[in-house]
Protein backbone atom coordinates (compact mmCIF):
# COMPACT_ATOMS: atom_id res chain seq x y z
CA UNK A 1 0.00 0.00 0.00
CA UNK A 2 3.00 2.20 0.81
CA UNK A 3 3.86 2.08 -3.36
CA UNK A 4 0.05 3.07 -4.19
CA UNK A 5 0.36 6.28 -2.97
CA UNK A 6 3.93 7.37 -3.70
CA UNK A 7 2.83 9.54 -6.56
CA UNK A 8 -0.19 11.05 -4.91
CA UNK A 9 2.47 13.85 -2.69
CA UNK A 10 4.00 15.29 -5.37
CA UNK A 11 5.94 18.64 -5.21
CA UNK A 12 4.98 22.10 -4.39
CA UNK A 13 6.80 25.13 -5.87
CA UNK A 14 7.73 27.05 -2.95
CA UNK A 15 7.07 30.69 -4.15
CA UNK A 16 6.81 34.00 -2.15
CA UNK A 17 3.30 34.27 -2.50
CA UNK A 18 2.40 38.07 -3.15
CA UNK A 19 -0.78 40.09 -3.95
CA UNK A 20 0.19 40.30 -7.70
CA UNK A 21 0.99 36.31 -7.84
CA UNK A 22 -2.43 35.69 -5.84
CA UNK A 23 -4.05 37.48 -8.28
CA UNK A 24 -2.03 35.62 -11.34
CA UNK A 25 -3.09 32.32 -9.76
CA UNK A 26 -6.47 33.30 -8.74
CA UNK A 27 -8.33 31.11 -11.00
CA UNK A 28 -5.94 27.99 -10.27
CA UNK A 29 -5.36 28.02 -6.52
CA UNK A 30 -7.03 25.22 -4.85
CA UNK A 31 -5.55 25.85 -1.63
CA UNK A 32 -2.78 27.82 0.22
CA UNK A 33 -0.90 26.54 2.96
CA UNK A 34 1.44 29.01 5.17
CA UNK A 35 1.48 31.34 1.53
CA UNK A 36 2.52 28.00 -0.48
CA UNK A 37 -0.22 27.95 -3.04
CA UNK A 38 -1.49 24.46 -4.06
CA UNK A 39 -2.53 24.89 -7.80
CA UNK A 40 -5.13 22.98 -9.68
CA UNK A 41 -3.28 22.07 -12.05
CA UNK A 42 -0.85 20.13 -9.83
CA UNK A 43 -3.84 18.57 -8.35
CA UNK A 44 -4.35 17.36 -11.80
CA UNK A 45 -0.67 16.06 -12.34
CA UNK A 46 -0.85 14.44 -9.11
CA UNK A 47 -3.74 12.01 -9.96
CA UNK A 48 -2.36 11.51 -13.36
CA UNK A 49 0.83 10.11 -11.95
CA UNK A 50 -0.99 8.20 -9.37
CA UNK A 51 -3.09 6.60 -11.98
CA UNK A 52 -0.91 5.27 -14.11
CA UNK A 53 1.09 3.48 -11.24
CA UNK A 54 -1.86 2.21 -9.74
CA UNK A 55 -3.18 1.03 -13.66
CA UNK A 56 -0.40 -0.96 -13.61
CA UNK A 57 -0.38 -2.51 -10.42
CA UNK A 58 -4.20 -3.38 -10.67
CA UNK A 59 -4.56 -4.22 -14.45
CA UNK A 60 -5.98 -7.57 -13.32
CA UNK A 61 -8.54 -6.11 -10.84
CA UNK A 62 -10.68 -3.41 -12.29
CA UNK A 63 -12.94 -3.63 -9.07
CA UNK A 64 -9.60 -2.55 -6.94
CA UNK A 65 -8.43 0.07 -9.42
CA UNK A 66 -11.60 1.76 -9.21
CA UNK A 67 -11.79 1.82 -5.66
CA UNK A 68 -8.31 3.32 -5.42
CA UNK A 69 -8.76 5.51 -7.93
CA UNK A 70 -11.62 7.07 -6.50
CA UNK A 71 -9.87 7.68 -3.04
CA UNK A 72 -6.68 8.97 -4.76
CA UNK A 73 -9.25 11.64 -6.46
CA UNK A 74 -10.56 12.48 -3.10
CA UNK A 75 -7.89 12.79 -1.41
CA UNK A 76 -5.13 14.64 -3.49
CA UNK A 77 -6.21 18.24 -2.33
CA UNK A 78 -6.02 17.03 1.43
CA UNK A 79 -2.81 15.04 0.97
CA UNK A 80 -0.73 17.95 -0.34
CA UNK A 81 -1.92 20.13 2.42
CA UNK A 82 -0.68 18.05 5.21
CA UNK A 83 2.60 17.05 3.37
CA UNK A 84 3.27 21.08 3.50
CA UNK A 85 2.13 21.07 7.05
CA UNK A 86 4.74 17.93 7.79
CA UNK A 87 7.60 19.77 6.11
CA UNK A 88 7.14 23.11 7.78
CA UNK A 89 6.98 20.50 10.53
CA UNK A 90 10.24 18.94 10.41
CA UNK A 91 12.37 22.36 8.97
CA UNK A 92 11.33 23.30 12.37
CA UNK A 93 13.43 20.69 14.61
CA UNK A 94 16.41 20.59 12.08
CA UNK A 95 15.65 17.72 10.20
CA UNK A 96 17.46 16.25 7.51
CA UNK A 97 17.20 13.08 5.61
CA UNK A 98 20.28 11.38 3.97
CA UNK A 99 20.73 10.29 0.60
CA UNK A 100 21.64 6.46 1.32
CA UNK A 101 18.30 6.34 2.64
CA UNK A 102 16.23 7.71 -0.42
CA UNK A 103 18.50 5.04 -2.30
CA UNK A 104 17.21 2.37 0.27
CA UNK A 105 13.68 3.39 -0.14
CA UNK A 106 13.38 3.66 -4.14
CA UNK A 107 15.64 0.57 -4.41
CA UNK A 108 12.87 -0.84 -2.53
CA UNK A 109 9.86 -0.27 -4.37
CA UNK A 110 11.77 -1.45 -7.36
CA UNK A 111 12.36 -4.64 -5.85
CA UNK A 112 8.56 -4.96 -4.56
CA UNK A 113 6.54 -3.20 -6.92
CA UNK A 114 8.60 -3.89 -10.38
CA UNK A 115 10.21 -7.37 -9.10
CA UNK A 116 13.75 -5.55 -9.40
CA UNK A 117 13.30 -4.81 -13.04
CA UNK A 118 14.62 -1.05 -12.99
CA UNK A 119 13.77 -0.32 -16.66
CA UNK A 120 9.80 -1.16 -16.17
CA UNK A 121 9.92 1.01 -13.43
CA UNK A 122 11.79 4.19 -15.52
CA UNK A 123 9.28 3.25 -18.25
CA UNK A 124 6.38 3.95 -15.72
CA UNK A 125 7.66 6.88 -14.67
CA UNK A 126 7.91 8.57 -18.20
CA UNK A 127 4.76 8.01 -18.93
CA UNK A 128 3.37 10.41 -16.15
CA UNK A 129 6.23 13.03 -17.62
CA UNK A 130 8.30 12.50 -14.18
CA UNK A 131 12.35 11.83 -14.27
CA UNK A 132 13.79 9.52 -11.34
CA UNK A 133 15.30 12.70 -10.36
CA UNK A 134 12.21 13.87 -9.59
CA UNK A 135 11.25 11.05 -8.29
CA UNK A 136 13.42 10.81 -5.78
CA UNK A 137 12.52 14.71 -4.79
CA UNK A 138 9.05 13.18 -3.93
CA UNK A 139 9.76 10.23 -1.92
CA UNK A 140 12.43 12.30 0.24
CA UNK A 141 9.41 14.20 1.15
CA UNK A 142 7.25 11.47 1.93
CA UNK A 143 10.42 10.21 4.25
CA UNK A 144 9.86 13.11 5.84
CA UNK A 145 6.21 12.74 6.14
CA UNK A 146 6.72 8.81 7.81
CA UNK A 147 9.44 10.44 9.89
CA UNK A 148 7.29 13.20 11.77
CA UNK A 149 4.53 10.57 11.91
CA UNK A 150 6.37 8.48 13.71
CA UNK A 151 7.75 10.64 16.09
CA UNK A 152 3.95 11.09 17.20
CA UNK A 153 2.48 7.73 16.87
CA UNK A 154 3.01 7.34 20.62
CA UNK A 155 2.96 5.16 23.29
CA UNK A 156 -0.35 3.07 24.05
CA UNK A 157 -0.85 -0.27 25.74
CA UNK A 158 -0.57 -3.47 23.60
CA UNK A 159 -3.13 -5.78 22.32
CA UNK A 160 -5.52 -7.34 25.01
CA UNK A 161 -6.34 -10.72 24.21
CA UNK A 162 -10.18 -9.45 24.11
CA UNK A 163 -9.13 -6.90 21.49
CA UNK A 164 -7.42 -9.26 19.39
CA UNK A 165 -10.29 -12.50 19.94
CA UNK A 166 -13.00 -9.61 18.38
CA UNK A 167 -10.34 -8.67 15.57
CA UNK A 168 -9.95 -12.01 14.65
CA UNK A 169 -13.90 -12.29 14.58
CA UNK A 170 -14.66 -9.41 12.71
CA UNK A 171 -12.10 -9.99 10.23
CA UNK A 172 -12.50 -14.26 9.32
CA UNK A 173 -14.12 -14.04 6.05
CA UNK A 174 -10.66 -11.98 5.05
CA UNK A 175 -8.13 -15.05 6.11
CA UNK A 176 -10.45 -18.02 5.29
CA UNK A 177 -9.86 -20.12 2.24
CA UNK A 178 -12.31 -22.60 0.32
CA UNK A 179 -15.00 -20.11 0.30
CA UNK A 180 -18.04 -21.51 -2.41
CA UNK A 181 -20.91 -19.41 -3.19
CA UNK A 182 -23.67 -19.75 -5.70
CA UNK A 183 -25.39 -16.10 -6.80
CA UNK A 184 -27.79 -14.95 -9.37
CA UNK A 185 -26.86 -12.23 -11.54
CA UNK A 186 -28.80 -9.12 -13.44
CA UNK A 187 -26.37 -7.15 -16.15
CA UNK A 188 -27.42 -4.07 -17.08
CA UNK A 189 -24.72 -2.51 -20.11
CA UNK A 190 -24.10 0.83 -19.84
CA UNK A 191 -24.79 1.65 -23.52
CA UNK A 192 -27.86 -0.66 -24.92
CA UNK A 193 -27.18 -0.19 -28.17
CA UNK A 194 -30.11 1.51 -28.39
CA UNK A 195 -31.30 5.24 -29.51
CA UNK A 196 -30.97 7.84 -26.25
CA UNK A 197 -29.29 5.19 -24.33
CA UNK A 198 -26.81 6.67 -21.93
CA UNK A 199 -24.92 5.23 -18.58
CA UNK A 200 -27.63 7.06 -16.38
CA UNK A 201 -30.27 5.76 -18.14
CA UNK A 202 -28.59 2.37 -17.58
CA UNK A 203 -28.37 2.63 -13.89
CA UNK A 204 -31.69 3.79 -13.46
CA UNK A 205 -33.00 1.07 -15.25
CA UNK A 206 -31.11 -1.05 -12.83
CA UNK A 207 -31.97 1.14 -9.94
CA UNK A 208 -36.00 -0.08 -10.64
CA UNK A 209 -35.09 -3.49 -10.86
CA UNK A 210 -33.38 -3.74 -7.91
CA UNK A 211 -35.95 -1.87 -5.91
CA UNK A 212 -38.94 -3.83 -7.44
CA UNK A 213 -36.75 -7.27 -6.75
CA UNK A 214 -36.28 -5.82 -2.66
CA UNK A 215 -39.97 -5.56 -2.46
CA UNK A 216 -40.87 -8.91 -3.57
CA UNK A 217 -40.35 -9.12 -7.41
CA UNK A 218 -39.39 -11.96 -9.44
CA UNK A 219 -35.46 -11.70 -9.72
CA UNK A 220 -35.22 -14.86 -12.59
CA UNK A 221 -37.93 -13.18 -14.57
CA UNK A 222 -35.86 -9.57 -14.44
CA UNK A 223 -33.08 -11.42 -15.08
CA UNK A 224 -34.69 -12.54 -18.18
CA UNK A 225 -35.97 -9.99 -19.67
CA UNK A 226 -33.64 -7.24 -18.93
CA UNK A 227 -30.02 -9.42 -18.03
CA UNK A 228 -27.45 -9.10 -20.54
CA UNK A 229 -24.83 -11.54 -19.57
CA UNK A 230 -24.34 -15.47 -19.99
CA UNK A 231 -26.58 -16.74 -17.21
CA UNK A 232 -29.68 -14.69 -18.39
CA UNK A 233 -31.87 -17.43 -20.21
CA UNK A 234 -31.41 -19.09 -16.72
CA UNK A 235 -33.15 -16.48 -14.84
CA UNK A 236 -29.34 -15.24 -13.38
CA UNK A 237 -28.62 -18.32 -11.88
CA UNK A 238 -24.60 -19.46 -11.82
CA UNK A 239 -23.39 -22.97 -10.84
CA UNK A 240 -21.44 -23.12 -7.71
CA UNK A 241 -17.98 -21.26 -7.55
CA UNK A 242 -15.06 -20.99 -5.27
CA UNK A 243 -14.64 -17.66 -4.66
CA UNK A 244 -11.14 -16.79 -5.55
CA UNK A 245 -12.88 -17.60 -9.00
CA UNK A 246 -15.42 -15.05 -9.67
CA UNK A 247 -14.10 -11.72 -10.19
CA UNK A 248 -13.37 -10.28 -7.04
CA UNK A 249 -16.14 -7.20 -6.82
CA UNK A 250 -19.11 -9.84 -6.88
CA UNK A 251 -17.01 -12.40 -5.00
CA UNK A 252 -16.93 -9.56 -2.19
CA UNK A 253 -20.70 -8.61 -2.73
CA UNK A 254 -22.17 -11.98 -2.55
CA UNK A 255 -20.06 -12.89 1.02
CA UNK A 256 -21.71 -9.81 2.23
CA UNK A 257 -25.03 -10.36 1.99
CA UNK A 258 -27.15 -13.08 4.14
CA UNK A 259 -28.59 -16.02 2.02
CA UNK A 260 -31.70 -14.67 -0.03
CA UNK A 261 -29.91 -10.73 0.14
CA UNK A 262 -29.86 -8.42 -2.67
CA UNK A 263 -26.76 -6.62 -3.17
CA UNK A 264 -26.62 -2.94 -4.12
CA UNK A 265 -25.48 -1.57 -7.40
CA UNK A 266 -21.75 -2.83 -8.28
CA UNK A 267 -20.75 -0.18 -11.05
CA UNK A 268 -18.44 -2.44 -13.12
CA UNK A 269 -16.24 -1.09 -16.15
CA UNK A 270 -18.85 -1.88 -18.94
CA UNK A 271 -22.28 -2.87 -16.67
CA UNK A 272 -24.14 -2.23 -13.81
CA UNK A 273 -24.72 -5.63 -11.66
CA UNK A 274 -27.24 -6.54 -8.98
CA UNK A 275 -26.20 -9.73 -7.16
CA UNK A 276 -28.53 -12.25 -5.69
CA UNK A 277 -26.65 -14.42 -2.87
CA UNK A 278 -28.74 -17.98 -3.37
CA UNK A 279 -26.17 -19.89 -1.10
CA UNK A 280 -22.68 -20.30 0.81
CA UNK A 281 -20.55 -22.56 1.54
CA UNK A 282 -17.76 -21.71 4.14
CA UNK A 283 -13.73 -22.91 3.93
CA UNK A 284 -11.54 -22.95 6.71
CA UNK A 285 -10.07 -19.86 8.08
CA UNK A 286 -6.67 -20.29 10.27
CA UNK A 287 -6.91 -20.80 14.09
CA UNK A 288 -7.11 -17.47 16.18
CA UNK A 289 -3.62 -18.53 17.71
CA UNK A 290 -1.72 -18.63 14.40
CA UNK A 291 -3.06 -15.52 13.47
CA UNK A 292 -2.73 -13.76 16.47
CA UNK A 293 0.80 -12.33 16.54
CA UNK A 294 -0.45 -10.48 13.05
CA UNK A 295 -3.24 -9.46 14.47
CA UNK A 296 -1.84 -7.91 17.35
CA UNK A 297 0.63 -6.33 14.89
CA UNK A 298 -2.61 -4.91 13.33
CA UNK A 299 -4.09 -3.52 16.14
CA UNK A 300 -0.93 -1.56 17.43
CA UNK A 301 -0.87 0.01 13.70
CA UNK A 302 -4.05 1.12 14.39
CA UNK A 303 -3.61 2.05 17.66
CA UNK A 304 -0.50 4.17 16.55
CA UNK A 305 -2.68 5.53 13.77
CA UNK A 306 -5.06 7.26 16.08
CA UNK A 307 -2.62 8.86 18.03
CA UNK A 308 -0.74 10.17 14.47
CA UNK A 309 -4.92 11.54 13.44
CA UNK A 310 -5.33 13.42 16.90
CA UNK A 311 -1.35 15.08 16.52
CA UNK A 312 -2.47 15.62 12.80
CA UNK A 313 -5.61 17.74 13.59
CA UNK A 314 -3.84 19.39 16.46
CA UNK A 315 -1.00 21.05 14.52
CA UNK A 316 -3.36 21.64 11.39
CA UNK A 317 -4.68 24.43 13.42
CA UNK A 318 -1.32 26.02 14.30
CA UNK A 319 -0.61 26.70 10.48
CA UNK A 320 -2.55 28.72 7.97
CA UNK A 321 -4.67 26.83 5.33
CA UNK A 322 -7.13 28.10 2.96
CA UNK A 323 -9.20 25.78 0.73
CA UNK A 324 -10.35 27.50 -2.06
Amino acid sequence: MLFLRISLLLSLSVVAFTTVKAQTYSNRIVAVVDGVPIAASEVRDTITAQEQILRYQHQNDPARLAKELAEVRASAVESLIDREILLAEFRKIGGVIKGQYVDDDVNTIIRESFKGNRDAFVDELAKTGMSVKKFREQREKMIVMNVMRARHSGDHPPATPREVEDFYNKHVDKWREGDQIKISTISIPKFSGEAGSSPEKQKKLAQELRSKIVNGGDFAAAAKAYSQDSHAENGGSWDWMAKTDMMPAIANAAMELKTGGISPIIDQETSYIIVACDAKKLGTAPPLEKMRPEIERMINQEKSKDNIDKWMESIRKKHVIKRF
